[in-house]
């Protein structure tokens, strides 16, 4: 079956070299994919393939990349490898990209990701020269069937001069109807509140939507999204899964939550992953998730029946969990909603659904600090992501880690984090291996004696306590949140010095 039957858009179709074409140096670059899910595979290789030509023949060719989230190898790794990029946000996960932003050579913007599409949309960033974005179809009418990602696609469409679509073969066609892409978007001051009152409440069309004057290239592909494997649950994270679920538990006792709980978020990666499969097993039916990606969590919830619907702004599964999705999709079709992550990850409508979120750190302090984007400080891992969107605006936030990281070399719970991310001020409960520390309603003297007995691990317990008692000691007067400035990144230095904290 045809994918695209537009007719005018149907004369665009071309290869991916000549669409490629169309993007010259020094242009910014607006690209679909969020987590590895609906980002165009042909054009950016074959961008890559001209960039690294045009640097053997002593040219400078560089762009700027803006995404929805991080992509897969055929975008940034490739850009990455010929040294083709200048500037990139609002997030990526790639190691080589990795490497040249810690490294100086990319100016990297780690932003909110709820915030990126309407800073976009401000002119913050500049003029959008180009946008690359995959599509599943192009129907009839000059509609787009949206991927496995929605992301920022809408706002590339939107502000890009020029746009080159990538119609690719792989993605499931019955995926026409998982999507609902709001167009009641405006800046300030005439904005309007968002009518979303339930997860899968739908408050917009099933299709982007494209000026065709402004396509210049469509290119027909037929390769797979990027599937990382995600670690089987450990004793650790289940562990954490089990303190959390009973938490929750004691929440509903309380009344301060329905037997339903209320919805869900789970960030990326393992850890929270293995939460979402915690809480297969619990007695908590007809659950909800309002959150950015689907993990294989979500889908063995929606499987099991206990999740009832599921509104996000991409998938991000393993290869087994891509595979049964495939092989399942008319079956989750009504109970799994796309968005954009302007409104998947919408401060408004976080807070108005009371959303629990679930995400992981690299590490917390005494105080109830969290850290989760960057290494010793100094060296981005991988970016805030929509952590904070969801963390500040949240009727109840988790993080979770691991108390030790690096065979124990590395204590996740520090005197004071390396880089702030999410303040005290934002942070609900804490979570590793060892304990769960509610820091509700405490004074920062009282976070510290209970992060440090509940969470810390043992070996760095008494170290942690004794910091307290001298800085306590130290300043009478500046007991608030007594800190002995001196030794307060310590660790972090003593690591650098001798590779353990």
């Amino acid at each position: 079956m045809a994918r695209v039957t537009c007719p005018v858009l149907g004369q665009r179709v071309t290869t991916a070299e000549e669409a490629a074409a169309h993007i010259r140096p020094g242009d910014s670059v607006g690209i679909s994919g969020f987590t590895g899910a609906g980002f165009p595979k042909a054009v950016p290789r074959a961008l890559a393939r001209r960039i690294g030509e045009a640097h053997e023949r002593g040219e400078d060719f560089r762009i700027g990349l803006w995404s929805g989230a991080s992509t897969g190898p055929a975008v940034d790794g490739a850009l990455a490898e010929v040294h083709g990029l200048a500037k990139r946000l609002p997030y990526s996960s790639d190691p080589a990209l990795r490497r040249l932003v810690n490294s100086g050579e990319v100016d990297y913007v780690d932003a909110h990701l709820s915030h990126s599409g309407q800073q976009a949309w401000f002119g913050f960033y500049g003029p959008l020269d180009v946008a690359v974005v995959e599509v599943t179809a192009i129907l009839p009418n000059g509609l787009l069937v949206p991927g496995t990602s929605v992301g920022n696609n809408k706002t590339w469409l939107d502000r890009a001069d020029k746009v080159i679509l990538e119609v690719n073969r792989w993605l499931p066609r019955d995926l026409e109807g998982f999507h609902d892409v709001y167009y009641g978007a405006a800046v300030p001051p005439h904005r309007i509140p968002i009518q979303l009152t339930h997860p899968l409440q739908r408050i917009g069309d099933p299709y982007l939507r494209v000026d065709p004057a402004k396509v210049v290239a469509v290119v027909e592909t037929d390769e797979p999204d990027r599937n990382s494997p995600l670690d089987a649950p450990d004793d650790s994270s289940r562990a954490m899964a089990e303190l959390l679920v009973d938490f929750l538990r004691h929440e509903v006792s309380a009344g301060r939550m329905p037997p339903g709980l209320l919805p869900l978020q789970s960030g990326v990666g393992s850890t929270p992953n293995a939460v979402m499969e915690g809480l297969q097993h619990a007695e908590f039916e007809g659950l909800t998730s309002f959150t950015e990606v689907i993990q294989d969590g979500l889908l063995d919830l929606l499987d099991a029946g206990k999740l009832a619907s599921l509104s996000a702004t991409s998938f991000g599964l393993s290869p087994a969990g891509q595979q049964r999705f495939l092989d399942n999709v008319g079956s989750y079709k009504g109970r799994i909603l796309l968005r954009s992550q302007e409104i998947s990850n919408h401060p408004e409508l976080v807070r108005r659904l009371g959303v629990i979120a679930i995400n992981g750190m690299i590490e917390a302090d005494i105080y109830g600090n969290v850290n989760s984007s960057h290494v010793m400080g100094s060296a981005i891992m991988n970016g805030i992501g929509g952590s904070g969107d969801f963390a500040r605006n949240a009727y109840l936030n988790f993080f979770v880690s691991d108390s030790l990281a690096k065979g124990g070399l590395i204590s996740s719970i520090v005197p004071m984090v390396s880089h702030v991310d999410h303040t005290e001020h934002d942070v609900h409960v804490l979570i590793t291996e060892q304990g769960l520390a509610d820091l509700r309603g405490l004074s920062p003297s009282d976070r510290a004696d209970r992060v440090i007995a509940q969470c810390a691990h043992p070996d760095y317990r008494d170290r942690l306590r004794d910091y307290v008692a001298r800085a306590r000691a130290a300043r009478p007067e500046a007991r608030h949140t007594p800190h002995l400035l001196e030794e307060a990144l310590g660790w972090h230095a003593a690591y650098l010095r001798d590779g353990r904290m």
